[in-house]
């Protein structure tokens, strides 16, 4: 393990690009190395774990890509959760989450489909190019045009 341990938290963050994830994953990889040792043919130690470490980090961003793809559909439930304690709260609750979609519907839809993948899918500015068959620059574009659309349209006291 601590031989190990600093090479398969980059081998996880070089997936993840995410320190807390990688850290996480490092240590669910170390245990499945563990358990798996008496599996372990005698071939390559460190392409074998390392290859352990993928495979749990694949398998990791696939589960969080589905999760994603799910919130995608109704993105107000990307608000808090919040324990609701009166029938007020969860009438206000509902209200803020009807505004949220309201306030997406308003954004042209050019500015909101970038919006929507940058923000809420967690998409890097090359996949949203490539997905939208555009350039880096056009993304670059589309996001610095839909926040000053934003600020334009929209007052911070309307939607908090």
């Amino acid at each position: 393990m601590n031989k190990y341990n600093t090479y398969l938290y980059q081998v996880a963050y070089s997936v993840l690009h995410s320190t807390n994830d990688a850290e996480d994953l490092t240590q669910e990889a170390l245990l499945k190395i563990y358990a798996s040792l008496p599996q372990y043919q005698h071939q390559g130690f460190k392409t074998w774990i390392t290859r352990i470490t993928v495979n749990k980090a694949i398998d990791y961003k696939r589960s969080r890509e589905r999760k994603r793809e799910q919130l995608s559909d109704e993105p107000e439930l990307l608000l808090p959760m919040e324990l609701t304690k009166t029938v007020e709260d969860e009438v206000m609750y509902k209200h803020r989450r009807q505004r949220i979609r309201e306030y997406l519907d308003e954004i042209p839809d050019n500015y909101r489909d970038v919006l929507v993948a940058f923000y809420i899918e967690d998409k890097s500015y090359q996949e949203i190019a490539v997905e939208q068959g555009v350039t880096l620059k056009t993304v670059e574009s589309k996001l610095y045009r839909a926040k000053q659309w934003i600020r334009k349209h929209w007052r911070e006291d309307e939607w908090r």
